[in-house]
């Protein structure tokens, strides 16, 4: 009998809905640090042309 049809097992892979959430957190978290970098890149005046 395998370990997976025991009732009181835990499952051994993350279901999907899990999966997705940590994907979106990743993304949410790169996005945010990239439009930081972005906003302090124009603030230290890179982005503006030299006069």
């Amino acid at each position: 009998m395998a370990d997976e049809d025991e009732p009181g097992s835990t499952p051994r892979r993350a279901s999907a809905w899990m999966i997705l959430a940590v994907v979106a957190a990743a993304l949410v978290v790169c996005c945010c640090s990239a439009a930081v970098g972005l906003l302090i890149s124009w603030s230290a005046g890179l982005f503006h042309t030299p006069t």
